[in-house]
């Protein structure tokens, strides 16, 4: 007998990054070498500090479990570090330590969504948000955003988009797959949008940490009713660790502890003892260190992609991602990132993963990887290119002949 497959899970689309991924692994076991401009995540992995923590936890025997709000000595530190960063007094009553910004994101949803209610998103965004609302019954309601707003919503986006059905709103900043972030004013301006609508609002700082040209603002700076989620795994370079972080109204607490109780029980008690660490002077270092690396990646790929004739509106300010214009290469995003991957052994990600607006026209590469390694590829992406500009050319010729 086949057991039969819940509704709710007919709307949920693949990654299809990962068939650019598995395209990308039989090459590989092929025996071609293939630079990956296409991975979310650091490669660097976590400061010997905190990997040396981990080991102590372990030692220690401190791998049972903890309360499911996480460890009070840990939401304490992340209180303290919004301090440190942002002069900001926060009350690590209203931290919920999770499992990854994925389950604080879930957990966030499961408190707020209503079935049939809608949250507005923008169009490109991260795609497993919309699933996140699907299975809770709700939908994602996309605002497509250009170049002219660095890809992001304005309040007046929110104000149009909303309507009887919209429950509240859910942006990132700075943006995974753009690299943008939402300014200071225009974000105070969706937060009052918002509030009039007594709808809720949830803010992605995830990357937060990973901002280059101009210090970093949180959103709890402009209301304690706005929702943030972060995560050690981008700035903290502990991916697999799977540890995030909610920061929520007081008032909201106690529903979301007893969600956490019964989804989750509590996060990695391991990957918890060892994030103290994170927040060492040793540990502060080096992630400062990484950023730097990080902008000096931006600061080759942006102009090197320019110069093979990507065009990019707007210059990422944060994360480590550029949102590229493929169209003048006369190939969607989707031919073009499946061509580059098989003729020049570059992956990058195609735009239909991230929305439904202009998806044909936009690509995602990703400087997560050596200087080196973007150097080369870059100098790959330039003779693949060159190729197609003589296959044109000739192509013309001969037509014309």
């Amino acid at each position: 007998m086949t057991p039969r497959v819940a509704s709710r899970t007919r709307g949920i689309a693949p990654f299809y990054v990962m068939e650019i991924a598995k395209e990308a692994q039989r090459l590989a076991d092929a025996g071609r070498s293939i630079l990956h401009l296409s991975i979310g995540e650091p490669d660097f992995t976590a400061p010997p500090t905190v990997q040396s923590a981990a080991r102590r936890a372990i030692e220690s025997g401190l791998t049972q479990y903890t309360p499911a709000l996480g460890t009070s000595a840990l939401r304490e530190a992340i209180a303290a570090d919004y301090g440190r960063q942002f002069c900001l007094t926060v009350d690590p009553g209203r931290i919920v330590v999770t499992a990854g910004a994925s389950g604080a994101l879930l957990l966030a949803m499961a408190a707020l969504l209503g079935r049939d209610r809608k949250v507005l998103m923008p169009d490109p965004s991260y795609p497993c948000n919309r699933h996140f609302a699907a299975v809770f019954g709700g939908d994602a309601q996309l605002m497509p955003c250009g170049p002219e707003t660095r890809f992001q919503p304005t309040a007046e986006m929110i104000e149009e988009s909303w309507n009887e059905g919209s429950a509240g709103v859910l942006l990132a900043s700075p943006s995974n797959p753009t690299g943008t972030s939402v300014e200071r004013r225009v974000l105070a301006a969706i937060v009052e949008a918002v509030r009039a609508r007594d709808g809720f609002l949830i803010v992605d700082e995830i990357y937060l940490g990973l901002t280059y040209d101009s210090p970093p603002s949180t959103a709890l700076a402009l209301s304690d009713e706005v929702l943030t989620l972060g995560s050690f795994s981008k700035y903290f370079n502990m991916t697999g660790w799977r540890l995030g972080w909610l920061v929520a109204p007081l008032s909201l607490v106690p529903t979301l502890e007893k969600l956490a109780q019964n989804l989750f029980i509590c996060p990695s008690a391991i990957a918890q003892h060892a994030a103290l660490a994170c927040f060492s002077t040793e540990a502060l270092a080096v992630y400062e260190e990484r950023r730097q690396e990080f902008r000096r990646r931006r600061d080759f790929l942006v102009p090197a992609l320019r110069g093979l004739g990507f065009d990019i509106p707007a210059v990422p300010d944060g994360a480590f991602y550029i949102y590229a214009d493929i169209s003048r290469f006369g190939m969607n995003s989707w031919d073009f990132a499946m061509t580059l991957l098989r003729e020049a052994g570059v992956c990058v990600v195609p735009g239909r993963d991230f929305g439904q607006a202009e998806i044909d026209r936009y690509v995602r590469i990703s400087y997560a990887n050596k200087l080196e390694n973007l150097e080369k590829a870059v100098n790959l992406m330039g003779c693949y290119l060159k190729r197609q500009m003589t296959s044109q050319a000739g192509s013309g010729a001969s037509d014309n002949g």
